[in-house]
Order: C-alpha cells, then structure tokens, then sequence
C-alpha cells in the first residue's frame, strides 16, 4: 500500500486543487442542502427540522411541481433527440472532406459558444414574438404566425429550435467519432452495391455507438438542468400558463423569490435522483446497443 501511494505521489499532488476545491467548496453545500431539506428554512429563522414534511407535500400536494416535471420531461424528449440528430447530420456533411474544414467547425460550433449567454436568449424572444422577425418572414409568403412565446402551444418549441441550434459540441464528439471509422468499409459496401441509407445503419451507427451512447448522456443530463434560456424568455415565471415551467425555474424561485430553501433543496435533490436514473436507465441499456472495439475481438 505504501509503495503504492510512493508511485502515484505526483498525480496526487497534481490533484490537491481538485481535492481542495471539492471538500471546500462542493462537498460541503452539498451536505448541507441535504439536511436543509428535510427542514423548514428561510434564511432568516435557523432551519426547523420537519423530517419529510417537504417531499409529502412535493408528491401529494403541489401541482407545480408535477407541472414542471411534466414540461421538462417533455423538453428532454424533444431537445435531445433533435440536437444530436443535428449535430449528427452537420458532422457527417464536415466529415466529406472540406477543404475549410476548420472554418466549418468553429462557425458551426460558435453557436454552442453564444447559446447560453443571455443576450442569445433576449435575442430569441425578439426573434418568435408575434411581431417577430420569425413572424415578419412568415408574413412575406402569405403566413400570419402565432405568438410563439405568448402562445402556450408553441412557446416549448421556440426553445426546442434553441437546442438544436446550439449542436456544436456533440457535432465536434460526433465528427471525431467518423474520424475513427475505417473509410474501407465504406468502399467495400461501395463495391458491393450497398446504397447510403443501408451504409448508415449498417456501417456508421453501429461503429459510432459508444460516441452516440457518451452524446446521449451528456445532453440529456444538460437538457434536464437547462435554465437560462428558459428563464429569460418567461421573464422568470415559467409564462405563458406555466407551459415554460421548467423544474430548474420552479426550484430557483422556490429558493430565490419565496425564500423556501428547505424546500428548494428537497426539490434539487429529487432533480439529482431523476437524473441519476435516466443515466442508470442509459448505461443498463447500452448493453443491448452499445458494442466496442474489444467486445468485438
């Protein structure tokens, strides 16, 4: 054991920030916002133990709460599926070859850069008012456009496209991903005769599923916790008729504009058991799908 840690001292040194700054500044809060929700809290009374209080009325009693369950479910269903067909769809067109091939990946990939700022979000509730740019294009053809945002109908969507556009990291995972697939399968499916919708299904998703499998997880916990774009486009209030109610909007003004902390952190924890399972859910069903190199030898 000892000679064991002689060996691996510098990793460990090198690790000391890391190990600093999350004993310090993670582990802490996260413990306490443990045992802040099964309190009453307020921030100005000390915390009043109320045991499960907080997750009874959660689940039998606050219908916001399923509400914003029921549009952040219905959120990852759509953002997350059309995202990293996106970004799937852009990488395999960078992947032909391009001459400027580095200037295709930074412009496609600035969005992702720009996406979560809040000027972007301003700039996407001015984009899908009814008196739109959206709306004014719409206009040209003979189409008189709805309200996106004020429309409770279409004002998830909006933010749906928002995803979408913002697909320039998976598309660089994806990219490196086709990368690393071996061009002579393609041109003995080539010589063959195999057409390119059977090229894809039978060549580069099976071989690109461990990346598909790493894009999947990771967007799917980003969409679960999106918030500033949500946030700015229903002005903080989930509007119009709580159909922009994300979990993460009802948690922070549970904390931050009704003082409920005790509550607010029950609410972050049941957000961090929801995403654990659908990650759980993930990693038990890539076995059926998700095959590497080794599995293969």
């Amino acid at each position: 054991m000892r000679r064991f840690f002689v060996r691996n001292a510098p990793g460990y040194v090198f690790l000391t920030p890391w190990f600093i700054g999350f004993f310090l500044l993670a582990l802490g809060p996260i413990l306490a916002s443990l045992y802040l929700s099964f309190t009453r809290y307020d921030m100005v009374a000390s915390p009043r133990w109320v045991g499960l209080d907080n997750f009874e009325y959660m689940f039998t009693r606050d219908r916001r709460f399923w509400k914003s369950l029921e549009v952040t479910f219905a959120y990852v269903a759509l953002s997350v599926p059309a995202r990293l067909a996106m970004a799937l769809g852009v990488a395999m067109l960078l992947d032909k070859g391009l001459r400027t091939i580095s200037l295709y990946r930074a412009i496609f990939y600035l969005p992702s850069l720009l996406g979560a700022s809040i000027a972007i979000a301003i700039l996407w509730r001015q984009l899908f008012t009814a008196d739109g740019v959206v709306n004014q294009v719409l206009a040209l053809v003979g189409i008189q456009g709805p309200g996106w945002i004020t429309d409770p109908d279409t004002s998830l969507y909006t933010l749906v496209i928002l995803a979408m556009w913002q697909f320039g990291s998976p598309m660089l995972i994806f990219l490196a991903g086709l990368r690393g697939i071996p061009k002579d399968l393609y041109e003995a499916a080539e010589i063959d005769g195999t057409r390119p919708w059977r090229r894809f299904t039978r060549i580069t998703l099976p071989l690109l599923a461990p990346v598909i499998f790493f894009n999947l997880v990771l967007q799917t916990i980003e969409a679960f916790k999106t918030f500033s774009s949500a946030f700015i486009i229903s002005n903080g209030t989930g509007a119009p008729a709580d159909s922009l109610l994300f979990y993460t909007i009802y948690l922070f003004n549970e904390a931050f504009k009704f003082f409920r902390m005790g509550y607010a952190s029950a609410l972050a924890w049941v957000l961090l058991v929801i995403i654990a399972v659908f990650t759980a859910i993930a990693f038990f069903t890539s076995r059926y799908w998700v095959h590497y190199e080794n599995d293969r030898d």
